[in-house]
């Protein structure tokens, strides 16, 4: 299939978050994932929020975390990207520090450095775990956001395409916003979601209410519901790409049928194990 003038292999992608300093791209290609996302990488290197800050929900199959952006910064992971043999479509996913005193600065800074190496460049604006980033989904700095890094990410002649990875817990007014602003500003494609503030009241483990960003299977209705939404709002104008409590063929198919057009995963691979990109794969 084809999203945004890229053509991926299969539909199952890794999400940002696991590769964080692109230290293992070559082994997940080759685990069946049609691609790779490595990130966040923000200009600066950053050690993330005080340990611990991801706790497992076993009881729920989910995942907390309040990791924070931690990585090596951009250059390092950069470094390594351009070292590798090219082994299959790579996004990579930035953001910015929490120091940062120009956080739209700092995403201009990361998508011209991130350009000439990437597949395409994923713009997170999405995460709970830095303080006031979520307040960039919002206009006007969305708009200033987009236009900044639409600006940095031509490389020699090409556009380099560019994606927009938005909250479950925007309301349908916040996801039109955003969608809006994406489909005015050049963006290539919508990634809905990162993981959610939210709890379900279902939820049984003894980590659930520890602070941070829920992902997993108690994601998946939350996230179906607001790709149906994406959907609707965007009207076939932007391509999308579910992420968040994907964990089998079965839920990946549903995410296509609610139109999709390609997916991510992260946390399911803690109760599934290496082989379930493959699986998902085989099963659609």
């Amino acid at each position: 299939m084809t999203v945004a003038g890229i053509r991926f292999p299969n539909p199952v992608g890794l999400a940002a978050g696991v590769d964080k300093d692109a230290r293992a791209v070559a082994g997940f290609l080759g685990l069946g994932f049609g691609f790779v996302e490595v990130g966040t990488l923000t200009p600066k290197p950053q050690p993330g929020n005080p340990k611990p800050r991801i706790f497992r929900l076993p009881e729920d199959r989910g995942v907390v975390n309040r990791l924070g952006f931690n990585n090596g910064g951009i250059d390092a992971a950069l470094a390594r990207v351009a070292a590798l043999p090219r082994p299959g479509i790579i996004g990579i996913n930035v953001g910015a520090n929490k120091d940062s005193v120009d956080r739209i600065a700092d995403y201009g800074s990361a998508v011209a450095k991130a350009a000439p190496l990437a597949d395409y460049v994923t713009i997170n604006i999405s995460s709970p775990n830095t303080p006031g980033l979520r307040d960039l989904q919002s206009q006007p700095e969305l708009g200033q956001l987009i236009a900044a890094s639409d600006a940095a990410r031509h490389v020699g002649g090409k556009r380099v395409p560019l994606f927009l990875k938005v909250a479950p817990d925007l309301s349908r007014e916040g996801l039109e916003v955003a969608i809006r602003a994406a489909i005015d500003g050049g963006i290539d494609a919508l990634i809905v979601s990162n993981t959610t503030i939210s709890r379900p009241a279902t939820l049984r483990s003894a980590n659930a209410q520890e602070t941070g960003g829920l992902s997993g299977a108690p994601l998946a209705s939350l996230a179906l519901a607001k790709l149906i939404e994406a959907r609707e709002i965007a009207a076939g104008a932007i391509p999308l790409i579910s992420a968040g409590g994907i964990g089998s063929a079965d839920e990946a198919r549903r995410r296509l049928d609610a139109g999709a057009s390609l997916v991510q995963l992260y946390s399911a691979m803690v109760y599934e194990g290496p082989g379930l990109a493959r699986r998902i794969v085989a099963g659609l």
